[in-house]
């Protein structure tokens, strides 16, 4: 039997907060993130609104100099990195940075750094162009900066799967632990796409909400749902091999159970309308862990308030779990922290740890009109005090992934 994959420390920059407490706290409370664009001037835009990190300074995590030459990807994947290391109280050296990995992932990398990139070769020409313009623009800056920033010589990668990207890459440093190829990795995700041409493109797919007034959108499951509102910011676990947690005396907060990832070969934008990708995930990753569907006390939903996929969402649930699924709490956090695209599955996953570790879970707010189509406990308005001792976070991505995390209480 492999040996367990345990978390020690959790830290996020998020539409709700600037650290994983204040980002959970406001969760629990059903705070929306939604407020009205300023990162670009949206003036000539259907779409108004997103879930942006508020009152985010990066010189609090490095110098300005190092702030001029990363994206704000590559910022919030190292202030959630600096958090989550020191909520953990692990310390890197010599003697074990080869036995650390870092896997942060990103869908999209450097967005603004592409456009601004982009605008400068059109107007200026090529000798313009920034020498950092790669290193901002690349998805797997945020991990090699982070590899950088600590001194991390062990794997380093991000993955690229969409809005699954966090949640696989977690599962990535699963197995790579779980190996026995490292001890300790820091995994999740960052993403910063609230850009002109990030909202541009998504609206033209028909996925945003165009709405006047912000209030009560988005609204996942919900029979009015009509589109994500699009957000950002990063989430970062340090996950370790049990032996090592304890040896070192570190604070166990969760167990990494199991993780599981398909395919659903169907379309590049939609979702499969039986849900089989999804459900084949769902079963495959309790199956890892070895837990029974019964086992199971909340599921943080993708639930991204997209006609399609909640539907197809609340299939994909009710195939895996069977009549089981009317009984389990399932919430779409998205619904106060918008769709963070890769970087979302991470920091639900650090719900998920919360959820099992505190025996609360968080709401879907925005929740007033129920769907035939989708006719779960959505845990409308308000977060519930519950026994969770399994939680399971869904993450699903354009590309027709499905990545699914087992998080379940920590009992030695």
């Amino acid at each position: 039997m492999s040996e367990r994959i345990v978390i020690t420390g959790m830290g996020a920059v998020s539409p709700l907060g600037l650290t994983a407490d204040e980002s959970w706290k406001n969760a629990l409370e059903g705070v929306s993130g939604v407020a009205p664009i300023t990162l670009f001037d949206p003036a000539d835009f259907l779409v108004k609104f997103a879930c942006e990190v508020k009152n985010f300074d990066p010189k609090a995590y490095m110098s300005s100099r190092e702030v001029r030459r990363r994206d704000r990807f590559e910022h919030f994947a190292v202030a959630a990195a600096q958090e989550a290391m020191q909520h953990s109280g692990l310390e890197i050296t010599d003697a074990n940075a080869e036995r650390v990995g870092v896997m942060i992932s990103s869908a999209i990398g450097g967005l603004k750094s592409l456009e601004d990139g982009g605008r400068v070769l059109f107007f200026d020409g090529p000798r313009r162009l920034s020498p950092f313009f790669i290193p901002m623009l690349m998805p797997n800056g945020g991990a090699g900066l982070v590899g950088i920033d600590f001194g991390v010589r062990g794997p380093t990668l991000s993955v690229a799967s969409a809005c699954a990207s966090g949640a696989d890459g977690i599962g990535m440093a699963w197995m790579m632990l779980r190996a026995g190829v490292i001890d300790v990795a820091l995994a999740g995700a960052s993403e910063s796409t609230i850009t002109a041409l990030g909202v541009g493109a998504f609206d033209r797919l028909g996925a945003m909400a165009r709405r006047e007034d912000p209030a009560g959108m988005p609204q996942p499951f919900d029979k009015n749902r009509d589109g994500l509102v699009m957000g950002e910011g990063a989430a970062v676990l340090v996950l370790e091999r049990e032996e090592h947690a304890r040896r070192r005396g570190a604070q166990i907060y969760a167990e990494l159970a199991g993780y599981a990832s398909t395919a659903d070969a169907h379309h590049v934008t939609a979702p499969a309308e039986d849900g089989d990708g999804g459900a084949r995930a769902m079963r495959l990753a309790m199956q890892s862990a070895g837990v029974n569907p019964d086992d199971v006390g909340y599921i943080n939903a993708h639930g991204t308030a997209t006609p399609l996929n909640d539907a197809a969402e609340t299939r994909a649930i009710k195939a895996a779990f069977g009549d089981l699924a009317y009984n389990i709490p399932v919430s779409s956090t998205k619904s106060m922290t918008g769709h963070m695209m890769g970087a979302t599955g991470a920091l639900e996953a650090i719900f998920c740890a919360r959820a099992v570790y505190e025996d609360r879970v968080p709401p879907t707010i925005n929740y007033q009109t129920p769907d035939p189509e989708c006719d779960l406990d959505y845990v409308p308005n308000q977060a519930r005090e519950v026994p969770v001792k399994v939680a399971i976070s869904n993450a699903f991505g354009f590309g027709g992934h499905n990545a699914v995390l087992v998080i379940r209480k920590y009992t030695h």
